[in-house]
């Protein structure tokens, strides 16, 4: 009999976690630990849980999959994650994998793409979505190498990528401060280096940043 997997699920989408708890509940090899809406919630459950699979969207309020991934991996060596996402350009996919990343499926793939996506990884393997997989390909090719200098963005702290997403998100330094439980000096500090890192140099720039890079969610 096949050894059961446990899955934690986090989209900040009730309908879409429900869906996906709906395709998995067929499988019994698969229980689902739980489920969590954004990326902070994601690493307190995967931290209580110890999920051996976190299947995680990207973009979510309060603190992204990205900065999630992070974390998660950092804080639970058993644990893989599958970002599960709608983007699908080559420089989101890239940072993805170098967070750690295991595998990387599009939201509108067939439902059997997930679960091999699945088996893939717990084989052992990275496994990408078929469009996901032509991109890095592409950018490959015309590049003559793959990308693998850190960016801007992965040179911040984990602070000052949780200031950067809240600032963008339209928080006030003080409502920043009492969110991440800091002093509004140590907000503002961060904010600082957070600027001068990325070259911004007004919250409209910080905005227009975090839209480029997928980090929030334009409605």
């Amino acid at each position: 009999m096949r050894e059961q997997t446990t899955v934690l699920v986090c989209d900040d989408h009730t309908l879409f976690r429900e869906g996906i708890k709906e395709i998995l509940k067929d499988q019994p090899w698969i229980s689902i630990l739980g489920e969590a809406h954004n990326g902070r919630e994601a690493i307190h459950e995967a931290r209580r849980l110890a999920p051996r699979l976190v299947l995680l969207d990207l973009s979510m309020p309060d603190l992204g999959g990205l900065e999630a991934t992070h974390r998660i991996l950092r804080e639970n060596p058993g644990t893989s994650v599958i970002i599960l996402t709608m983007y699908e350009e080559e420089e989101v996919i890239s940072r993805c994998l170098r967070a750690g990343a295991s595998a990387y499926v599009l939201k509108d793939a067939p439902r059997s793409d997930l679960l091999h996506a699945m088996d893939v990884v717990l084989s052992g393997g990275q496994y990408l979505s078929s469009r996901a997989l032509k991109k890095v390909v592409t950018n490959h090719h015309d590049n003559g190498r793959t990308k693998t200098a850190a960016t801007p963005y992965e040179r911040l702290t984990d602070r000052e990528r949780e200031v950067l997403k809240l600032v963008a998100e339209g928080l006030a330094l003080k409502e920043v401060a009492h969110r991440l439980a800091l002093s509004v000096k140590t907000a503002d500090s961060h904010k600082t280096n957070m600027m001068r890192k990325l070259d911004l140099h007004d919250r409209g720039e910080v905005i227009r940043y975090a839209i480029q890079q997928k980090l929030i969610r334009v409605n």
